[in-house]
């Protein structure tokens, strides 16, 4: 029967390889025949992360906001993949399923590592449970002041 051999190595991965990649290392494999060392060969496999979505170069994420950041703004730091801080500042209203883009906040090009690929951020909007009272109602329609815009479409 066949043995099998567990055997760790350590290597550096090139920034901005994308999933299905192969990185060799040469010298780090089995030897052969002859007794000199063969090469090993990595594929990357991107594993899934709770907060970005990776595309190409580009990464994707969700924010979620209360209604009171929507309609007045807010302020705030998302901490990147690395540890470093985006800034993401909105002054104005942030509607749901609004979408930012954050330049050069993405992954590094794996060609050009001078090039980085963009940060988008979609917004969701949290609204707050429980019943306003009628003067509550009354206050939000004053400050508010619009006018019903109910129209029924087909959105799909």
């Amino acid at each position: 029967p066949e043995a099998v051999v567990s055997t760790q190595s350590t290597g550096e991965i090139e920034p901005g390889m994308l999933d299905g990649m192969t990185q060799r290392f040469s010298g780090k494999g089995e030897p052969h025949m002859e007794g000199e060392p063969g090469d090993l060969y990595f594929k990357v496999k991107t594993m899934r992360h709770s907060v970005f979505e990776r595309k190409g170069d580009d990464l994707y994420t969700n924010l979620t906001i209360s209604l009171q950041e929507a309609l007045v703004g807010f302020e705030m730091t998302l901490k990147h993949l690395d540890g470093h801080g985006v800034p993401i500042k909105r002054e104005k209203v942030t509607w749901p399923g609004a979408i930012i883009m954050k330049k050069g906040e993405g992954m590094p090009n794996f060609e050009n590592r001078n090039k980085l690929g963009n940060l988008y951020i979609t917004f969701d909007v949290k609204f707050p449970r429980g019943e306003l009272s009628g003067e509550d109602k009354d206050k939000v329609m004053k400050i508010l002041n619009q006018a019903s815009t109910q129209k029924a479409y087909n959105g799909l």
